[in-house]
């Protein structure tokens, strides 16, 4: 992710432009994908995201790991309880 960041410096300033929540939620969301050439895909739609001036990635429940705020109802039941089993 890092190198699809550094080599545009505009894809670089948006994404220093961005909260560290934000740019937490995009790793995540990067980071959360089982298959490499998902977490490609995902990076891909990254760089394209923040470029229409997107702050957090699309169609994601977010940090399981957030401790801002509690986690929904389907974040408990399918990330956190699906994960433990």
């Amino acid at each position: 992710m890092q190198a699809a960041l550094v080599s545009d410096p505009e894809t670089l300033a948006l994404w220093e432009s961005l909260t560290p929540l934000g740019r937490n939620e995009f790793i995540c969301w990067v980071d959360d994908a089982k298959q490499a050439k998902t977490r490609a895909r995902r990076i891909e739609r990254t760089v394209g995201e923040l470029h229409e001036g997107k702050k957090r990635p699309c169609c994601w429940a977010g940090c399981i790991h957030r401790t801002d705020k509690a986690p929904s109802r389907w974040q408990q039941a399918v990330l956190i309880d699906k994960r433990a089993k």
